[in-house]
């Protein structure tokens, strides 16, 4: 069911680089240059001079275990009522650049662990993204044997928690038969700003709203 936005709402995205997107981690009220920037602009029309909340909770570099880890500090201290969570693509690269792994059942238990309590402790409506990967450069393909297991973990967990799902593995797939792949994430990971544009428009979908955004449908490059 698609999620339903109230006024009063404190909504927060809780996750990597892709959600922190430059954020000033002294000051609450920055919201970084990405997606949750383009969510709060569209937002604050949508419901002027309302008391909705945007925070941005993300911080680059994380991993699920981070997010477990940092939960009391930036996400139940401000008592959020609708929380997004956007992990997992660090989990896979810390695999090949770092021979870190986040072996699946610890991936499952620690994204749980995190979903419970927000439900448990809060009663927040969850929406959970899929982490996301397009082969930018090519070899970034063989990363897929390790993140596609984990975007299987966050669909089942959005089901098990009755959790909104933004599938968003499978828009930047098909957004890239539209145009370059490097057109949406330059690294195969982080979106320009048409990528940043995309992971907006489906949340504001999700939500039954107008775009964020009108980018171009195939946008140059």
């Amino acid at each position: 069911m698609p999620l339903i936005l109230k006024s009063d709402d404190t909504v927060l995205f809780y996750g990597d680089s892709i959600t922190d997107c430059g954020r000033d981690r002294a000051s609450l009220a920055s919201l970084g240059d990405g997606y949750v920037k383009l969510l709060a602009d569209r937002l604050s029309r949508v419901f002027p001079g309302s008391r909705l909340r945007v925070l941005n909770q993300g911080v680059s570099g994380d991993r699920i275990y981070d997010l477990e880890a940092r939960l009391d500090r930036d996400v139940l201290a401000h008592r959020p009522s609708v929380v997004t969570v956007l992990i997992g693509v660090n989990d896979t690269w810390r695999r090949y650049d770092s021979n870190l792994p986040s072996p699946l059942p610890d991936f499952r238990r620690s994204y749980r662990a995190v979903l419970t309590r927000l439900v448990d402790q809060l009663g927040a409506r969850l929406v959970l993204m899929e982490p996301f990967l397009l082969p930018v450069p090519e070899g970034r393909r063989t990363w897929r044997e390790d993140l596609d297991p984990k975007i299987a973990v966050v669909r089942e967990l959005a089901a098990e928690f009755a959790a909104d799902l933004i599938p968003l593995d499978t828009i930047f797939a098909r957004a890239a038969e539209q145009a370059p792949a490097s057109s949406w994430l330059p690294d195969g990971v982080h979106p320009s700003p048409n990528g940043h544009a995309l992971v907006a428009d489906a949340w504001l979908a999700n939500a039954g709203l107008a775009a964020a955004s009108q980018p171009s449908a195939v946008p140059a490059g």
